[in-house]
């Protein structure tokens, strides 16, 4: 492996020819659900927004981040080869014969947005250890692992790249040579610096971000550099039993193939308040009638989802409103304790636990759900699994997200819109598309999240309204 001397990162040689490619059956071998696509459906390759020009927005002020750039490295922490475009050569046959069950699966063309993706994974520990499986034996072209902790004992059950004798090693660059071997033709570096050291241009050269086991005020301040820059981002962390993901695609179009129904599917219409119908194109299939349709959804960044309230069909009836997960609650929660106290989990102290309790108590009520569902034993359990890792759940969240990937990169299929709530205990895995209702935070989500605040002359701590 190649040292590069300005980040310290290590990466295996570039461009790779097929001929000197070790032969890897990936037939079947990721984990997880993986939804199928439609050959031919997908419309143009870039799947990458537009960004507005920084400036004065309706007497707001975008500001930056002031937790960006205080450690800056040389380079940023960049390899130069990483984001160097490599020529696209056609698809070797095997290549071909390699990815070929998944080719069947989801289409050649699928297969071949993969190839050019470059992918950033941030943590590697056994949640980040899943995803970046997932992606490698998918075939993603580039993947970048960013993590500057070391390898711990407990790391030992979930984090299956690495063993015993690692222990004290960085983790990323710990788990490479295994994972390089999961697929040769994926080009896999590792970056041994801290997320918070990277400036907002640093995540610009990568399609997806994928973030993991980090607290709120860096999640969200990493998602506004990649709105800022027009990529994409996820968000996952699990604790025991319990996890989540969190997604923001910025403005996301994809398409899905269907038998057309009674009522024909028409432009503009609106299936759900974030997701419209942008195209639509008909075709006879074995005597049906089929429906390419173009779909958008449009995502609200990390913070302000965070405390959006539930969707009206939720809110407004007390029998929905009973079957949402006390975990919103908790995570919620659990965001504002790491918040607080210098992003720490809670310890087992009476003040640590009151503090926990009040916030849950405060979260649930902000979200109008019945204080009854807010139950002590899952207070308890929840607060029992806070920090820990368990081999099946960090297998299915890592597979799920891996998944969801592949279809956004493919732009086939419908992707998460926006929490994906999972329970262990009660094995559920619940969606929520959550967003901003007010005008000021609307106009955040058209400005691709920009971090604003009212200019001077509104900084008397009210809110204008327009």
């Amino acid at each position: 492996m190649d040292q590069n001397p300005l980040s310290g990162g290590s990466h295996p040689p570039n461009g790779l020819q097929p001929t000197n490619t070790a032969a890897v059956d990936l037939n079947g071998a990721m984990a997880g659900p993986v939804n199928g696509g439609i050959d031919g459906a997908m419309e143009g390759s870039s799947f990458v927004t537009s960004v507005p020009g920084m400036g004065d927005l309706n007497s707001y002020s975008q500001v930056p981040d002031a937790t960006f750039g205080d450690m800056a490295l040389a380079m940023n922490g960049m390899q130069p080869e990483m984001f160097a475009v490599q020529p696209q050569q056609p698809m070797a046959a095997d290549e071909i014969a390699l990815y070929d069950r998944q080719i069947r699966l989801w289409g050649m063309q699928v297969q071949e947005q993969l190839r050019r993706a470059n992918v950033l994974l941030i943590g590697m520990k056994g949640l980040g250890c899943e995803i970046a499986k997932n992606l490698v034996l998918a075939g993603v072209g580039v993947l970048t692992i960013l993590d500057h902790e070391v390898v711990e004992e407990e790391d030992l059950g979930t984090l299956f790249f690495v063993r015993e004798a690692q222990v004290g090693q960085n983790r990323a660059q710990a788990a490479l040579a295994e994972l390089q071997k999961l697929n040769p033709r994926v080009e896999v570096y590792t970056d041994p610096n801290a997320a918070v050291t990277k400036d907002p241009e640093y995540f610009q050269n990568f399609d997806i971000t994928i973030a993991t086991g980090l607290i709120m005020d860096v999640l969200g301040t990493i998602n506004m550099a990649c709105r800022i820059n027009g990529r994409k981002f996820y968000a996952a962390d699990t604790h025991g039993m319990y996890g989540y993901i969190f997604a923001d695609l910025l403005v996301h179009d994809f398409v899905i193939e269907r038998e057309q129904r009674n009522k024909p599917t028409k432009v503009g219409d609106m299936e759900t308040s974030t997701k419209c119908v942008r195209a639509v194109e008909s075709k006879k299939e074995n005597e049906k009638t089929m429906e390419l349709i173009t779909y958008r959804e449009t995502y609200s960044p990390f913070q302000l989802a965070n405390l959006s309230p539930l969707p009206a069909r939720i809110k407004n009836t007390r029998r929905s409103r009973t079957k949402v997960t006390p975990l919103l609650s908790c995570l919620r929660a659990l965001f504002d304790f790491q918040g607080q106290m210098g992003g720490r989990l809670p310890a087992h102290s009476r003040a640590d636990l009151e503090l926990f309790t009040r916030l849950a108590n405060q979260k649930h009520l902000e979200l109008s759900l019945p204080l009854e569902t807010l139950r002590s034993d899952f207070l308890r359990a929840f607060l029992q699994n806070l920090g820990s890792e368990i081999s099946p759940v960090v297998a299915f969240l890592g597979g799920y997200l891996a998944q969801d990937v592949i279809n956004v990169l493919g732009q086939k299929e419908q992707p998460l819109q926006n929490w994906l709530l999972f329970d262990g205990e009660e094995f559920t895995a619940t969606q929520f598309s959550i967003h901003p209702i007010n005008d000021d935070a609307m106009e955040m989500m058209n400005t691709n999240g920009a971090m604003m605040v009212p200019a001077a002359s509104s900084m008397d701590g009210t809110i204008p309204v327009a």
